[in-house]
C-alpha cells in the first residue's frame, strides 16, 4: 500500500507552504522527513491526512484518494499535542478508540498492554494533568497506534523526551513496522532519522532538496569525514589538497575530505610526526549533507 505524492503543491494566499513535492513513500518501511521550522513538514502531513486540501496535485494512498473512510486505517500524532488534561487515561483512550471503531473492551485490553510496556502501569486511571510531559506523550503515541494503524504518521515524536523514553519510543516504532505499518515521521535530531529510515526527504521552502534511499544519498554525496586524533598539533592538515573542511578538538580534528583517496595523502602527512590514536574514516552524516544542500545548519 503505497503512499503517492504526485506533484502536490498548497498555497495560503500568497505563501507557497508546499511547492510541487512528489514523492513515493514504499509500503512497510518508516520514511523520513527533514528539515528547518517552515520547511513545509506538517503541512504536508496534514494534506496526507485530508485535514487540508491540496491547491494542486494528487495524493493516492494504494492508488486511492484518502478519505474519511479510511480514517480507521492511518494513525497521526501530531506536533502539537492534543489530549485532554482532565480525563483519565482509560476514559481518553476509550473515546478515541471508539471513534477508531474499536469496543471497549479491546481498547482496555489494548491499552493495558501498551501501558505495561512503557513501564507505567499504573496510569489507566489518572488523569492526563497529573502525569509529566514525556509520560503524556507516552499516552499520545499509545493513542496513536492502538487502532493498529496500517499507516502512521508522526510529527516530531519524540520530542521533549529523555533518552531512556526515547529508545523506548524507537523500539515501538520499529516493531511497528516490522509487523506491517507504514511509518512517516519528521525529527529535528537527525541521529533518529539515520538509525530508522531507509528512504528521507528534506525539505526547504516547502521543496524537497534531497530525496531518496539514505544509502544513495550518502554514497552520491562523495565527501567523507576523516577523524585523527594524535598527540601533536594537526592544523597543518587543512592545508592538504583535497581536503575541504578542518574542525579542531581537543584531542584531535575532524577533516572533510573530497574524496576517500585523499585519506591517503593525510595518513603520509602524519607519518614520523608521533603517536596517532585514532585514523577513521567514516561517511558524511545527514547534518553535513544538509549543510551544504541547504546552505544552512540544521537546527
Amino acid at each position: 500500500m503505497t503512499l503517492k505524492l504526485d506533484n502536490v503543491t498548497k498555497r495560503f494566499g500568497g505563501f507557497t507552504a508546499v511547492d510541487e513535492l512528489s514523492i513515493e513513500i514504499p509500503d512497510r518501511e518508516i520514511f523520513g522527513f527533514l528539515g528547518s521550522n517552515g520547511a513545509g513538514k506538517t503541512t504536508t502531513f496534514r494534506l496526507i491526512l485530508g485535514l487540508l486540501d491540496e491547491t494542486e496535485g494528487l495524493i493516492t494512498w494504494d492508488g486511492k484518494k484518502i478519505d474519511y473512510s479510511q480514517s480507521n486505517y492511518i494513525g497521526y500524532l501530531p506536533e502539537e499535542r492534543g489530549l485532554y488534561p482532565k480525563l483519565k487515561v482509560k476514559d481518553q483512550l476509550i473515546y478515541l478508540g471508539r471513534l477508531r471503531g474499536m469496543s471497549k473492551n479491546d481498547v482496555i485490553a489494548e491499552l493495558k498492554v501498551w501501558l505495561d510496556r512503557f513501564k507505567v502501569p499504573d496510569y489507566l486511571d489518572k488523569k492526563i494533568e497529573e502525569l509529566s510531559k514525556g509520560n503524556q506523550q507516552k499516552i499520545q503515541f499509545i493513542s496513536a497506534v492502538i487502532h493498529k494503524p496500517k499507516l502512521l504518521i508522526l510529527d516530531e515524536p519524540f520530542s521533549g523526551l529523555d533518552p531512556i523514553n526515547v529508545e523506548m519510543l524507537k523500539k515501538a516504532v520499529i516493531e511497528l513496522k516490522n509487523q506491517g505499518t507504514s511509518i512517516v515521521f519528521s525529527s529535528h535530531q537527525m541521529e533518529h532519522v539515520e538509525e530508522l529510515c531507509e528512504h528521507l526527504c528534506i525539505m526547504q521552502r516547502g521543496k524537497p532538496i534531497v530525496h531518496g534511499a539514505l544509502k544513495e544519498i550518502k554514497r552520491s554525496f562523495g565527501k567523507k569525514n576523516l577523524f585523527v586524533h594524535a598527540d601533536f598539533d594537526l592544523e597543518y592538515l587543512k592545508d592538504i589538497q583535497g581536503v575541504v573542511n578542518y574542525k579542531a578538538f581537543p584531542d584531535g580534528c575532524r577533516l572533510q575530505i573530497e574524496s576517500e583517496s585523499i585519506s591517503q595523502n593525510v595518513f603520509t602527512a602524519l607519518q614520523d610526526k608521533g603517536f596517532v590514536r585514532r585514523f577513521e574514516l567514516e561517511e558524511p552524516s545527514l547534518n553535513d549533507i544538509f549543510i551544504e544542500k541547504a546552505g544552512e545548519s540544521y537546527e
